[in-house]
């Protein structure tokens, strides 16, 4: 009689081959697209999962409870906000990332969303659909020679300062748990930084200390016709400052990728906000970085529980 597998649960209804080769010693269970909480738990208590791949959803202590044999909960990505890591701390469960994994997908959509704002392609797609040929009256900004200000310099942050340099502008950063930046990168306090940036780009965690980083005071102390770009975390902009900031003009746009709530669908604030480019949430999936998420997280996973039987 063969020995039963332990379980790993995927919040998803898809895992990269790649990850699922590093898994082959366990039965791997999916929990379909998007899965809301009660399907996790009642998931949970079904197959009573000894580690989690997080996709989609978040993992409360409800969650974590439905599994008396749940040891690792390994995210697919590098942010682990959408789990309760005190609750889990609490349980004796180890939390995983696969940090840097999607690092290249993210820096570059965050400099596609830069160059989105700054040449309004956006827009001038849409124009052109309509009919228009607005070259006499368009003026795009010019980025050479302009100040990129990067907040949180971890390896997205620091692969988005890189370009930034590599694309002739002044490029500040701020990060208090970064002293190495990249070359042609000052590091400056967070006021000082923001006063300087004709283009914004935040790329760091959420935390409880930079909620609402980008609020209307913040948004006032830039140069007016800036540019605001978010790849971290929606609750590290105040929604309403943002929409503001934009229709006065003291923002020349915003290119989000993050929102709070997620997903954004049928009616919302930001539907109708010109000078906006909106992703869902995209910027660290591409094709490599599904690869490198899903190997990441698996790997995480088996290290864990080796360190555990240790």
């Amino acid at each position: 009689m063969s020995a039963v597998k332990l379980v790993v649960l995927v919040t998803a209804a898809d895992l990269a081959t790649q990850a699922l080769d590093l898994l082959k010693d366990f039965e791997v269970v999916f929990a379909g697209k998007t899965p809301d909480e009660d399907s996790l738990v009642s998931l949970c208590r079904q197959h009573q999962p000894v580690a989690i791949i997080v996709r989609y959803g978040r993992i409360p202590a409800r969650v974590m409870d439905a599994s008396k044999a749940l040891r690792v909960i390994s995210k697919h990505g590098s942010g682990t906000d959408t789990i309760d890591k005190e609750a889990a701390k609490a349980r004796g469960i180890a939390v995983c990332a696969a940090v840097g994994a999607n690092a290249d997908a993210v820096a570059e959509h965050a400099w596609a969303l830069i160059l989105a704002c700054a040449k309004s392609v956006v827009t001038l797609d849409a124009r052109m659909r309509a009919g228009h040929w607005d070259k006499a009256l368009h003026k795009s900004m010019e980025l050479h020679g302009k100040t990129l200000g990067v907040v949180g310099l971890g390896q997205i942050g620091r692969r988005v300062a890189s370009i930034g340099v590599a694309m002739g502008m002044q490029v500040v950063a701020h990060d208090p748990f970064a002293n190495d930046p990249p070359a042609g990168v000052t590091m400056l306090p967070l006021a000082e930084l923001l006063s300087r940036s004709n283009v914004l780009s935040l790329n760091c965690p959420l935390t409880d200390d930079n909620h609402h980083l980008v609020n209307g005071k913040t948004l006032a102390a830039m140069p007016r016709g800036s540019i605001l770009v978010n790849t971290g975390r929606g609750g590290l902009v105040d929604d309403d400052a943002v929409r503001e900031a934009l229709a006065s003009g003291q923002l020349r746009a915003a290119g989000l990728d993050a929102f709070v709530p997620e997903p954004l669908t049928g009616e919302h604030a930001w539907r109708n906000v010109p000078n906006t480019v909106l992703s869902p949430h995209i910027g660290g999936v591409s094709e490599d970085a599904y690869v490198n998420m899903g190997v990441g997280a698996a790997r995480n996973i088996l290290a864990a529980l080796e360190l555990q039987r240790a």
